[in-house]
């Protein structure tokens, strides 16, 4: 297998020639980033952002230059808009500090400069599960919520929108897939797939324990590329697991992307309901509707003996929801088998379908559903079935 290497690639996008200038993006020093893992290959190039959506062509000649190189199977290259600071004071008001621009109608969403939103055509909704911060158990919930929108009887889909800490490939017992060329869609990727869903995540591109140390706006260019990239199929929800916290990401993921609603998972205590509270008033400002808040870690039920300990606490979101006008969507306990399953690749909602954790997830999901009606009409109406039927061959 040929070694793949920095100087290749950037050799070969020498050849990339920018059409206002007749220079190489190379030299102009565009290209802001190189990621190898084995025989695939990202690159990050910056444009500026008035320029933006007219360097489609040039982004494809990038991405077939790399192609090109002896040893790349897969080639992504995204361009990412950043003002230059200087340029951004001038522009900036100077008798107030700059904000978002406000949408001029209802439901409109702002965008950035020079900025297209990304449009996915097969996917009907796209629902976000967000968290104020990290270890609330927002990627455990995202897997089972969306599982158990496939036992409702609709088509959906996965990502990882975690470039930084990327989770899914483990927790859905795909730690060594790949995705692979469509042939029906050129340029588009084909992602995993598990428990009857499409999943994509960087975690299939880079090592399980390899750190990815991109700046804010490679980051969000990367995740833009899996959403875009991606044959998703004909979907009737895309489950986007975000990062914690109220960052880069989830506010161009807000602006970028047609998110139909969102979803707050939090811990009762004060603490994780304060950074809730945060997440959920960063999708309103950018007019995403919020479809409600999850209690996860609620309680804990003894096994043996059936008592039950609020050990963060109890009703803690169900009280902040009241307070913040939003539904509350349900109660999620802690127990050792939610974890565990996250852990091994096997969520509980596939290995205890019948249970009581299966059937808060499903309650929580079908509330979900019905709130995207509500936003963009009825789903594809299909027969709803059983929770993933179970097949033995002796």
């Amino acid at each position: 297998m040929t070694s793949l290497n920095r100087e290749q690639i950037t050799a070969a996008l020498d050849a990339v020639i920018d059409p206002v200038d007749g220079q190489s993006i190379t030299a102009k020093g565009m290209v802001q980033g190189i990621d190898i893992h084995d025989e695939v290959v990202n690159v990050m190039i910056a444009v500026d952002p008035d320029r933006g959506p007219a360097l489609e062509d040039l982004r494809q000649n990038a991405e077939k230059a790399v192609a090109a190189v002896n040893g790349v199977t897969t080639a992504r290259v995204a361009l990412t808009a950043e003002r230059p600071k200087e340029a951004a004071k001038q522009a900036a008001p100077q008798s107030q500090p700059s904000r978002p621009s406000q949408p001029s109608q209802p439901g409109q969403r702002p965008q950035g400069a020079g900025q297209m939103p990304l449009e996915l055509p097969t996917v009907r909704s796209i629902v976000t599960v967000a968290s104020g911060k990290g270890g609330v158990g927002k990627s455990t919930t995202s897997v089972n919520l969306a599982l158990s929108l496939v036992a409702q009887g609709l088509k959906v889909g996965l990502l990882d929108a975690d470039i930084y800490g990327p989770s899914l490939p483990r927790m859905m017992g795909l730690r060594d897939a790949k995705p692979t060329p469509s042939k029906e869609h050129q340029g588009k990727m084909i992602p995993p797939s598990a428990f009857g869903m499409r999943i994509m995540s960087i975690g299939f591109m880079v090592d399980e324990e390899q750190p990815v140390i991109w700046r804010g706006p490679m980051a969000m260019g990367a995740l833009e590329q899996l959403l875009r990239d991606t044959d998703w199929g004909d979907l009737d929800v895309l489950v986007v697991d975000m990062p914690p916290g109220t960052g880069d990401i989830q506010l161009s993921m807000a602006q970028r992307v047609p998110v139909t609603g969102a979803v707050i998972v939090s811990t009762p205590q004060d603490i994780a309901l304060l950074d809730a509270r945060k997440g959920l008033n960063m999708f309103r400002k950018v007019n995403v509707p919020v479809f409600g808040l999850i209690e996860n870690m609620s309680y804990y039920k003894c096994p043996e003996c059936g008592h039950i300990d609020h050990v963060f606490d109890h009703g803690g979101a169900h009280k902040a929801a009241d307070e913040l006008g939003v539904p509350f969507l349900g109660e999620i306990p802690l127990d050792l088998k939610i974890r565990l399953g996250a852990d091994e690749g096997k969520p509980i909602v596939d290995t205890e379908p019948d249970g009581d954790h299966a059937k808060a997830y499903g309650a929580i999901a079908g509330k979900i559903a019905a709130a995207v009606e509500e936003q963009v009409g009825p789903v594809k109406a299909r027969k709803k079935k059983s929770l993933f039927p179970k097949i033995n061959f002796k």
